[in-house]
């Protein structure tokens, strides 16, 4: 079976090998503030998710300095990126819960970047007024604008669990507003969840092909340090996937989704230092060639 690499369609579109690097933008989230919750979502770590985004750095008017932390990322991936172009993607907690003004100070000073090809903002679909997702439109026009929508099922009972805070008519709202407005749409699922059937996961992953989403993020459940998922996982309330039951998983997955989607991720790396399992994850290219293997034999 063939599917639609990121890679693929980097090269599609810029014409050459690009790198993200990932940026902490300063933001929180409603599932931490107070506005919805304050815990986080069941899974999420202290860092929101940004585990492996570059350090926070503010200027004195308190505004993150973008610029210095792309030139930090650079300096990481510049002796695998001949091309020297990235995309600046805003990883680190809900990317667009901010005021607009504040925004637009963030995001400028990341796609007016030389070196930066797109933009990519991971946010929670509740999270974007009508205001945010104009200044989204208009940076859209100087270079591609990603949003990346945090999903992770289309079941309310495990949504309730993982205490997501939003429905799925919501979810569906955002992506057409976004789409109408010209964005590229990517939406994060996250397979192995608690209490989850094979079966449901597929009817997540089949629901987002036909979502009007352009690209899909299947995320593997890790279950890391300082979560409250950690203490259902110690408590013996749910087991972690295997590799061998992952990988034909995803693979299942990937024939249930529109040929032209571009798959940006099939599974994904939990910090080392945080992981408590599953553990089989961390040796990343013995599960990237299974999970090749597995859909090359998908008829």
């Amino acid at each position: 079976m063939e599917y639609y690499s990121l890679n693929q369609y980097l090269k599609d579109i810029f014409g050459c090998k690009v790198y993200k690097i990932a940026l902490d933008g300063g933001f929180t989230c409603p599932n931490r503030d107070g506005s919805l919750e304050t815990r986080g979502c069941i899974f999420c770590s202290g860092k929101g998710s940004g585990n492996f985004a570059q350090p926070l750095v503010v200027d004195e008017r308190g505004i993150p300095d973008v610029v210095s932390q792309i030139e930090a990322g650079k300096l990481r991936v510049s002796s695998k990126n001949p091309s020297g172009k990235y995309i600046a993607y805003f990883q680190s907690f809900t990317g667009t819960y901010a005021p607009v003004s504040y925004l637009r100070q963030v995001f400028t000073q990341a796609i007016e970047h030389p070196d930066i090809v797109a933009l990519s903002v991971g946010t929670r679909p509740d999270c974007l007024p009508q205001d945010v997702i104009e200044l989204l439109q208009e940076l859209n026009k100087k270079k591609p604008v990603w949003v990346e929508l945090g999903l992770q099922t289309i079941h309310e009972k495990t949504a309730e669990y993982i205490r997501r805070g939003y429905s799925l008519p919501v979810f569906d709202d955002a992506v057409k507003r976004l789409r109408e407005a010209g964005m590229e749409v990517v939406v994060h699922c996250i397979l192995g969840l608690p209490h989850e059937t094979r079966d449901m996961m597929k009817e997540t992953v089949a629901y987002v092909g036909k979502s009007g989403a352009q690209g899909i993020k299947l995320q593997l459940l890790h279950v890391l340090k300082g979560t409250d998922l950690e203490q259902e996982y110690l408590a013996g309330k749910f087991t972690t996937m295997e590799m061998e039951e992952y990988v034909s998983l995803v693979a299942e997955c990937i024939s249930l989704l529109p040929k032209d989607m571009v798959i940006h991720r099939m599974t994904g790396d939990g910090d080392k230092r945080e992981l408590i399992a599953p553990l089989w994850s961390t040796d990343k290219k013995r599960v990237l060639n299974a999970l090749q293997k597995a859909i090359r034999d998908v008829k």
